[in-house]
């Protein structure tokens, strides 16, 4: 089975599974009621570390324009409904998520 993610935006929760099973669940922050977080299945299509501004030591970009999961300059925002639309993660968790999945890993956002 391959691995893929699944982001909950009600919760704050990304989890990183292998098929079925569980590997991994990180705190998230995630798009505010303006700027909602895109629910949909993509997949990451690039990675980036040290992007500068406000996207912390890595980003990862997704296959919708404009929208990745990535680090943060600001981990107070974490748990929060704060972001333009992107997935926020600590700086050691985005790098944590990195090492364990390739470009083309699906990543499936909901509610």
């Amino acid at each position: 089975m391959a691995k893929w993610i699944d982001i909950s935006a009600s919760r704050h929760r990304l989890k990183l599974y292998d098929g079925n099973r569980l590997i991994k669940s990180y705190p998230i922050a995630v798009g505010k009621m303006l700027s909602p977080t895109p629910a949909g299945t993509y997949t990451i299509i690039n990675k980036q570390h040290h992007p500068g501004g406000p996207f912390g030591v890595l980003w990862m970009g997704l296959s919708r324009a404009h929208y990745g999961i990535h680090g943060t300059n600001n981990p107070a925002s974490i748990g929060k409904n704060v972001s333009h639309g992107c997935i926020r993660m600590y700086n050691h968790d985005v790098l944590d998520l990195s090492s364990r999945v390739p470009v083309g890993t699906r990543v499936v956002i909901h509610k």
